[in-house]
């Protein structure tokens, strides 16, 4: 075998063998480079005889032709296999989902949606929104709402206490938001439309109840508002509330120590499956209590009960929540389960109005 056919098939054996096209090119300068094993021979041909030119020119160039066809397809397969490598490593694959947006994938929760809707439609109505502190004193929770002394709700086993004073008088975690009618009636002169949402506090707790629950009032004083009116606005509130055309309503006497005359009231609806459906059927479910506001309430608060006279009501926010979107626990309002929200709450963006739906 000569010397350029020995060259060319170790040359074409180091091509071969080149794995990437860094080795690649180090097999090409060494070779074709100047100082290369092919660029040697051909500085040769200068000192031969021409007869011997001629023969050996044809040999070198064909090992040069062959070594130089290798690279250039070696140098392609290299790069091929680069580009596929790279692909491979940035592949996004487009059939997996995306993932939500921030405003898609947060949720409201059920009670804040609630008290929302609560809101909007009370809004509608002229009301305003009053608040106070959930810490109340036994004047504003009790003496000044006509609770006589004695009273069961003034008990410890209804009531959070806190440990006495030195004077001997206690604060308490509020057990209703009527403390907060009080402290607008104070602080402000009739006419007053409000209503009161906020939590409250009371030592009971089973699948219906729990410690610490939510509850609207609504408080109208003015020189002629009676019963009518009162009936008219829960009237027009179920309706707005439930999203039913029509619901049938049955006010039942009652009593409430800040209420006088006081009732309790029913709407009519269909138990059917475990679900309830309102505006039809047989059945009737209480959902809230009211009355005229006592006069011993109004003189409490610093209104003349001779000038003016007023009606309240109140509801349990948890409770409606319940029933309008079938939340078959109460305790699972408070349990800050992440699935459970994902399936009972509200989209953060759609927000409870009259006119696009409370709860679309």
């Amino acid at each position: 075998m000569s010397d350029t056919t020995t060259l060319q098939a170790d040359l074409l054996q180091a091509v071969a063998a080149a794995s990437d096209e860094a080795a690649l090119e180090a097999v090409r300068v060494g070779a074709l480079g100047k100082k290369g094993s092919i660029s040697a021979l051909l500085a040769t041909l200068g000192k031969m005889s021409p007869d011997e030119r001629r023969t050996q020119g044809a040999a070198i160039n064909a090992v040069k032709d062959a070594v130089t066809a290798a690279l250039a397809e070696r140098r392609e397969v290299l790069r091929a296999a680069a580009l596929d490598a790279r692909l491979a490593r940035e592949t996004i694959d487009v059939t997996l989902p995306l993932r939500d947006p921030p405003a898609e994938s947060g949720r409201i929760h059920p009670l804040s949606q609630v008290w929302d809707e609560l809101s909007t439609i009370f809004a509608d109505m002229g009301f305003s929104v009053a608040e106070g502190p959930d810490i109340e004193t036994d004047d504003y929770n009790f003496t000044r709402l006509n609770f006589p002394e004695g009273h069961p709700a003034r008990e410890m086993h209804d009531t959070f206490f806190f440990n006495p004073k030195e004077d001997g008088s206690r604060l308490l975690l509020r057990t209703h938001t009527s403390p907060v009618q009080v402290r607008t009636m104070l602080t402000q002169q009739p006419p007053i439309r409000v209503i009161c949402p906020g939590r409250t506090y009371r030592i009971d707790s089973d699948a219906t109840h729990t410690p610490q629950f939510h509850q609207v009032e609504g408080l109208v004083i003015d020189k002629e508002s009676h019963l009518g009116h009162l009936k008219w606005i829960l009237h027009e509130f179920c309706k707005a509330f439930f999203e039913v055309d029509n619901v049938n309503m049955r006010f039942r006497p009652s009593f409430f120590p800040f209420t006088e005359p006081s009732l309790e009231v029913d709407i009519q609806c269909r138990r059917d499956k475990g679900e309830i459906r309102f505006g039809e059927g047989e059945d009737w479910l209480e959902i809230l209590g009211c009355g005229m506001v006592h006069p011993n309430v109004l003189r409490a608060c610093d209104i003349d009960p001779e000038v003016y006279q007023g009606f309240a009501w109140g509801m349990g926010i948890d409770r409606i929540a319940m029933l309008k979107y079938g939340l078959p626990d109460l305790r699972a309002l408070f349990e800050a389960d992440g699935r459970w929200l994902d399936h009972y709450g509200f989209k953060p963006l759609e927000m409870p109005t009259l006119a696009g739906g409370l709860s679309s």
